[in-house]
């Protein structure tokens, strides 16, 4: 497979058993919902994963939710020399197609997309400048900061503020889950 693969959801339902499916979204997104037999490791932690991953037999197959984060993860592993296709649409155009997407057991609730969490973050910090800013205007630059922030986050196609939330707790693996990730991936590609 070549480094600059993409599969639609057809391709990519119709060889599903042939794939190694790579979740690349924090495991609260994962938790939400994700392509059946897929191993979930986050983009940030992928460098982790990548031993195993060059020595993987099966195809691999990247997924996220839109297909951004996942061909970022395709591009850092063709910096290695590990090729991986990525899912055009993510799970998002997945579930359009009226695909099953899979939960963990014992999952009690869902956890929010990356991109709520960033609507969530930066609507917060902006109704706090604002409503400090009556106290003394210089609290509307903390708004205005972040309005110059979701622009340049549009104009890369980056968002510094994802990257900082992806570090908080709920968004992060346990360590014995992504040790426990890594030796399941490890039995699939020997």
């Amino acid at each position: 497979m070549n480094t600059s693969v993409s599969l639609d959801v057809d391709q990519a339902h119709g060889r599903l058993g042939e794939l190694t499916v790579i979740d690349v979204r924090t495991p609260g997104e994962y938790a939400s919902g994700h392509l059946p037999g897929a191993l979930n490791i986050p983009l940030d932690r992928l460098d982790r994963a990548l031993p195993v991953l060059a020595g993987a037999r099966a195809e691999l197959l990247l997924v996220c939710r839109s297909g951004a984060r996942s061909a970022n993860g395709c591009a850092l592993l063709a910096g290695h020399g590990v090729p991986a296709a990525t899912l055009t649409g993510g799970t998002g155009a997945w579930a359009e197609r009226g695909h099953e997407l899979h939960r963990p057991s014992g999952t009690t609730r869902a956890g929010w997309a990356m991109e709520r969490q960033v609507r969530l973050t930066a609507g917060t910090v902006v109704l706090a400048g604002l409503g400090l800013g009556l106290l003394h205007p210089a609290w509307q630059l903390l708004s205005a900061g972040i309005a110059g922030g979701l622009v340049f986050s549009a104009l890369t196609d980056t968002c510094g503020m994802a990257a900082l939330l992806s570090k908080l707790p709920h968004n992060r693996p346990r360590a014995a889950d992504l040790d426990a990730t890594l030796a399941a991936l490890e039995e699939r590609v020997s």
